[in-house]
């Protein structure tokens, strides 16, 4: 056996830190990420966080124009369908004319007659001038031969008699005279401060053929705005009363945003703040450019068909919210990314501009929304109405 080496030192063995030492830098290291994390995020708070506020409680809406029927009648023709893009003034539902056409021909004619007969009333005007002139020479003539007669009697030329007679004749004479003056004011009554035109027989007669032919055009339904069409429930053969709602067109180009918003959302809100939007059907690639129209009057639930009863003993605090109407200020993006009624969106307003107002200072001072469709429906019966008026006019 050798011995050991007496020369040969043992190495001492590396003696690695002890792990609660590891331990405890490692949360050191947490804590500085934790305080530096707090501490960005209350910079990031205060200097830009706290002046946006969004929700995804927010959903597309618009205007949804009723096609609706204005007189009754049988459905022979359907203009469009679901999803069609339909122009304003376009056939919508055509109903069945005959009976319309009846009543439009007769009121026609009593427009006519009428107009013949009120030109009847200045002749007879014209004719009782003409005898109150005969009376009126009747009454000198009469009074003429009683002056003669009664000088011719004080001189005994003539019998009490034929003096009686002339006073008789001259008393017939005052009476005609007196009854066709009373004949021309009865006659100029019916006719004073008018023409033909402006006469109320002829003004009624009018106004008969005018909601006649109003009628005999509304059997023709059109579409009142540009727009696609929604909710057909009309068929052909069906038989529809006024009002009934046939079928909806929708402008998808004038669509707002009815966002939702907590009450506690809402202290830095005002009118006109920028909105960004984005649809879930788009996703957030996809950003709408919109702005705050109105802040709501009053919370969802108060305004639902039964509003809660806050006053029960059984009353737990809900958070409410408030609908805000944002419109989208690039109609453009509209058109190139559409969207559909009820379609669910996000929303974040930018706080920043404070110089808004909460609620409207101002009245509306033009219409919200309108059509001018029907405008020539009542020109076009004035027109025909003028028509009649001449062509039974006689020549004058």
């Amino acid at each position: 056996m050798s011995s050991p080496n007496p020369n040969t030192a043992a190495t001492p063995a590396v003696q690695a830190p002890p792990a609660s030492n590891r331990r405890g830098l490692l949360l050191r290291l947490l804590l500085v990420v934790l305080v530096l994390a707090a501490i960005a995020w209350t910079a990031w708070y205060f200097l830009d966080g706290r002046w946006f506020e969004s929700t995804d409680d927010a959903y597309v809406n618009g205007n949804i124009v009723q096609i609706t029927p204005r007189i009754a009648g049988t459905v022979i023709s359907i203009g469009a369908d679901d999803g069609d893009l339909v122009k304003q003034g376009d056939v919508m539902v055509q109903l069945d004319r005959s009976d319309a056409d009846v009543e439009l021909q007769r009121a026609s004619a009593n427009l006519a007659s009428t107009v013949r007969k009120v030109r009847g009333l200045y002749s007879t005007v014209s004719g009782a001038q003409a005898q109150l002139a005969v009376q009126k020479v009747n009454l000198q003539k009469a009074q003429a031969d009683y002056n003669r007669r009664r000088d011719l009697a004080k001189s005994g030329a003539i019998s009490a008699e034929e003096l009686s007679h002339a006073r008789d004749a001259l008393t017939a004479a005052q009476n005609g005279l007196d009854t066709a003056e009373q004949q021309l004011q009865t006659n100029k009554v019916l006719v004073d401060d008018t023409v033909v035109a402006s006469h109320p027989d002829v003004k009624a007669a009018a106004a008969q053929y005018r909601a006649a032919y109003l009628d005999d055009v509304r059997t023709t339904m059109i579409a009142p705005v540009t727009g696609y069409v929604a909710k057909r429930t009309v068929q052909v053969g069906q038989r529809v009363q006024p009002g009934a709602a046939l079928m909806a067109v929708v402008p998808l180009h004038e669509v707002w945003v009815d966002a939702n918003f907590k009450e506690t959302q809402l202290t830095q809100m005002r009118i006109g703040q920028p909105v960004e939007v984005t649809a879930d059907v788009y996703g957030s690639s996809v950003k709408y450019k919109a702005q705050v129209q109105s802040l709501g009057v009053g919370t969802g639930s108060a305004f639902s068909l039964l509003p809660a009863q806050n006053a029960t003993g059984n009353w737990i605090k809900i958070v409410q919210r408030i609908p805000v109407r944002v419109v989208f200020t690039d109609v453009s993006q509209l058109d190139k990314y559409p969207l559909r009624i009820g379609m669910s969106l996000d929303t974040q307003v930018d706080l920043h501009n404070q110089n808004g107002a909460m609620l409207s200072q101002t009245p509306r001072t033009t219409p919200l929304f309108s059509t001018d469709v029907y405008n020539h429906q009542l020109a076009d019966a004035n027109a025909k109405i003028e028509q009649i008026i001449h062509d039974n006019m006689g020549g004058r």
